[in-house]
Order: structure tokens, then sequence, then C-alpha cells
């Protein structure tokens, strides 16, 4: 085996990458199910971002009262190309938060698992199928 095992590299790391991430976000969103309370909050603004192609992104920021009476006010994780009516400026979220850190949070209905869970299945199939492929190679030498 030559230095073109070299090359499987690129997705294996990939795929821990993508892994990490997606179990990462997973784990989150189970921990502030599990652990997580909610409050009433309101979208209070929305910061913009551009996407490497150009498109523009709305990650809502979310105000909120904790149960110990202090305000946050959080940007979202996710971004959307569009901000439908429920989540304008002024709109009423709930909010579920940890209470020990009040930064890690969800928008009920706008944070969704899905973008972890491919993130997820995509790591476990390119590092899975890269560690496949260079054991079969290693065992047919």
């Amino acid at each position: 085996m030559g230095r073109e095992w070299l090359f499987s590299l690129i997705p294996l790391t990939l795929g821990v990458a993508f892994l990490g991430i997606g179990t990462y976000g997973l784990r989150r969103a189970a921990l502030l199910r599990r652990d997580g309370v909610t409050a009433v909050g309101r979208i209070v603004r929305h910061e913009v971002s551009k996407g490497d192609e150009g498109a523009t992104y709305y990650h809502p920021v979310a105000a909120w009262t904790s149960r110990d009476g202090r305000e946050h006010a959080y940007s979202s994780r996710f971004g959307r190309g569009s901000v439908g009516h429920a989540y304008r400026v002024g709109a009423s979220v709930t909010v579920r938060y940890d209470p020990e850190k009040p930064r890690r949070f969800e928008v009920v209905g706008w944070d969704a698992r899905t973008v972890d869970l491919l993130f997820t299945v995509l790591g476990s199939i390119f590092t899975a199928g890269t560690v496949i492929v260079l054991l079969v190679r290693l065992i047919t030498l």
C-alpha cells in the first residue's frame, strides 16, 4: 500500500468532524429537553449573516427573563433564509434554556434537530465507510 491510503484521510477527517458536530448538537438538545427550563420570550431583532455563496441567513435574537429575574438576549445558533410570521420582530416565542448557562438555549419551533441529525448520519457514513475500506484494503494485501 503506497501513498494512496493518505487520500482516505480526507473522508475520514470529514466524517469524524461531521460526527462530532452532529453528536454535540444532539446531546445539547437532549440536555435542554431533560434539564432545560422554559420561559416566554420575544424576538427583539434578527442578526443577518451571509453564506459563502451570497445567501442571507436570519438568526432570531430571543429575549427573556430567567427564573432568577435576570434579563437575557441571545442569537439562535440556527439561521434560515427567510423569517416566518411566527418569528418576526416582536413575536412571542417559547424559549428553553439551561438555568446554569442561559446562553445555551433554543427557540422552540425554530431550532430543529434535523441539521444535527443529518451531520451525525453523514459523519457516521463517512467514518464507517472509510474505516471499512481501509480494513478491507489492509486485509487483502
